[in-house]
C-alpha cells in the first residue's frame, strides 16, 4: 500500500530549501513505519497523521530539518530525541543525514508510540 499523497509530492517539488533531500529521506522513513499513517499539507507544510495529527515539517528551518509533533508531550520518548518543555507540543531536530541515521530508530518507537496510545 503506498501512503504517499500526490500533494506532498506537488509540494517537496517546490519546496526550495537546502534541507531538501533530508526532508524528503525523512518522509520516507515516517511513511515506512506503520502503512496506517497518512499523510497531507497542512498549515503549508508535510504533516502526518494517524487517527489525528502526529506530526508537521517546519518548512522555514534551513540549518536542520525540524519536525513538530503537535502532542509530543504526550508520547511516551524514552530515547529523549523530542525536544522542549511545552504543555502540548515538542520538536525533533535532523541536523543531517548521519544525524538522522542516528535517530532513526528513535523517531520510529515515538512514532509506534503515537499509534499504539490511538489503539
Amino acid at each position: 500500500m503506498d501512503n504517499r499523497n500526490p500533494d506532498v509530492d506537488a509540494w517537496l517539488d517546490k519546496y526550495d530549501n537546502p534541507q531538501r533531500q533530508l526532508v524528503s529521506d525523512v518522509r520516507a522513513f515516517i511513511l515506512s513505519v506503520d502503512p496506517g499513517i497518512s499523510e497531507a499539507i497542512k498549515w503549508q507544510a508535510p504533516t502526518f497523521m494517524y487517527k489525528g495529527n502526529i506530526a508537521s515539517f517546519f518548512p522555514k528551518a534551513k540549518k536542520n530539518v525540524t519536525l513538530m509533533f503537535h502532542q509530543g508531550a504526550s508520547i511516551e520518548d524514552s530515547s529523549g530525541l523530542l525536544e522542549g518543555d511545552g504543555e502540548v507540543s515538542r520538536v525533533a531536530r535532523f541536523l543531517d543525514s548521519a544525524d538522522f541515521e542516528a535517530k532513526k530508530a528513535a523517531l520510529a518507537d515515538v512514532i509506534r508510540n503515537w499509534i499504539a496510545s490511538k489503539g
